[in-house]
């Protein structure tokens, strides 16, 4: 039974999952679109070009960030400055380093194209990574003050969806750098979408003044911070860079498609990051460890069934899932497999991460790089063995996925035992009504696939999965606590 306390943090981290939650089920609607678009008209091959370049753009994105996605409600709650000043702090950081790599990606575009194909237009594509760095700043100074809406609608509503339609616009106008320009425009429009709420939410620093000291001082502060940022965006990239040294564009390009599907439940994940960073925050000014084991536990839970549920109607009808992208997408899907199931075994390392980077920086830093480490030997000697028995370069991209799989899990095995050991309290996202709740939905969508036509195993198939899977995990899996989530009046305030 939790306390009051515990309470009234599991009810604000339930208002913030409801809200993404919504995000979520945008972010579904609009991901689709651009996916068909960019699979029917610019094709694989284009696509696998712009996801290898996608990758330097948004590392750049994450450097130029410094960290302060999740150090800034850290700041905001040890500062006595106007919170207005230390948000303004962290822009104009945020703001000049990202212009200073978007200067040296303009001048050195190389490694942005392994391949060494491009089209012009594609060599703008740095013009995103300032507002990308000042958007995930401007939404985690939102998040601080509890305003989840606004990321909804700047990264669920905005950003894909003038993604998708540009990139159908522009297809028609420059068919071969269609999709780079449409994407520097929803990273601009993102960030409008964040900064009007930030100026109403804080309004105008007022007697601030840049001090360039102040400011050096901000970034090394929160440089392990941003390494520890990277090394987990590049957990989910490197498996990308590595294949577009071994493998065609077209391989590349079909692993991407399966790589965004599989990655929607990734969103849920970061759906409570906004929320949980000042939650603990919180709780760690108070020296209430027991609190935060707590609210680990039950982020994690809620997400892995959530996760699993979702994994589930997208894993089982699969070839009826990457074929709405394009029929040469189909031979993705058992790398859709993998990183579907690489999403699952995540959620742990990725809600203990939320208050490692607070009780044990530099320890939850040498675990991440340690992962990522492992996950690039399994991917280079899982292509190299694939290779040796022959098969092709399809099955370069599921021995990728494998190796994403295997070090998601043990990262999220060790960090959840390190948090725990910190805390002196146990930290657990996952309980047995998962399993049990799975089976159901397993038999469900292996009839599907065996007894309906494709359009409907997809239209009936993966609707009867998820309400197979909620109905048993509601009635088995979540008890008063877990229930919380779905409650309209969760929170008074």
């Amino acid at each position: 039974m939790t306390n009051p306390a515990q309470q009234d943090d599991i009810a604000a981290l339930a208002k913030g999952g409801q809200t993404n939650f919504i995000g979520f089920l945008l972010r579904l609607a609009a991901r689709i679109p651009f996916l068909f678009i960019a699979g029917r008209l610019y094709g694989e091959d284009a696509l696998g070009r712009f996801a290898s370049a996608l990758i330097i753009i948004e590392l750049g994105g994450m450097l130029g960030s410094l960290g302060l996605k999740r150090g800034l409600a850290q700041r905001l709650s040890a500062e006595d400055a106007p919170p207005a000043n230390v948000v303004a702090d962290a822009l104009l950081i945020t703001l000049v380093f990202g212009l200073i790599l978007t200067a040296a990606l303009m001048l050195f575009p190389a490694p942005m194209f392994p391949s060494g194909t491009f089209a012009p237009p594609d060599l703008l594509l740095p013009l995103a990574i300032a507002p990308l760095a000042v958007t995930e700043v401007a939404l985690a100074a939102l998040a601080y003050r509890y305003d989840v809406k606004a990321t909804v609608h700047a990264r669920a509503v905005v950003e894909p969806w003038t993604l998708s339609l540009a990139s159908a616009g522009l297809f028609f106008v420059v068919p071969q750098g269609g999709m780079a320009l449409a994407y520097v425009l929803s990273i601009f429009a993102a960030a409008a979408a964040s900064l009007w709420p930030l100026w109403r939410s804080y309004g105008l620093p007022k007697g601030w003044r840049p001090h360039p000291v102040r400011l050096a001082r901000l970034g090394w502060v929160y440089l392990p911070l941003a390494i520890a940022d990277v090394v987990e965006w590049g957990s989910r990239r490197i498996d990308i860079a590595i294949l577009g040294l071994f493998a065609s564009p077209s391989a590349v390009g079909i692993y991407w498609g399966a790589q965004q599907v599989a990655s929607l439940p990734q969103k849920l994940k970061s759906s409570f990051e906004p929320i949980l960073g000042p939650v603990i925050t919180s709780r760690l000014k108070e020296g209430n460890l027991g609190a935060i084991a707590a609210q680990v536990s039950q982020v994690g839970f809620w997400i892995v069934a959530a996760q699993i549920g979702i994994a589930l109607a997208l894993g089982i009808p699969g070839e009826g899932v990457m074929g709405l992208i394009g029929p040469a997408f189909v031979g993705g899907t058992g790398a859709l497999a993998f990183l579907l199931a690489a999403e699952a075994v995540a959620a742990t390392a990725v809600v203990s991460e939320a208050a490692l980077v607070y009780v044990a920086r530099m320890r939850n830093l040498a675990i991440s790089i340690g992962m990522i480490l492992l996950q690039a030997a399994l991917t280079v000697g899982g292509i190299m063995l694939v290779k040796q028995m022959g098969f092709n370069h399809l099955f370069y991209a599921a021995a990728a996925a494998a190796a994403l799989m295997v070090s998601l899990g043990l990262a999220s095995l060790v960090k959840a035992l390190l948090l725990s050991h910190i805390l002196g309290h146990r930290v657990r996202t996952w309980r047995w009504p998962l399993f049990a709740a799975a089976a159901p939905a397993i038999i469900i969508g292996w009839a599907a696939t065996q007894f309906l036509p494709e359009w409907a195993e997809l239209s009936f198939g993966v609707p009867a999965i998820l309400l197979s899977y909620g109905a048993m995990i509601w009635r088995y899996g979540f008890g008063p606590d877990d229930r919380m989530l779905f409650r309209r009046d969760v929170v008074k305030k």
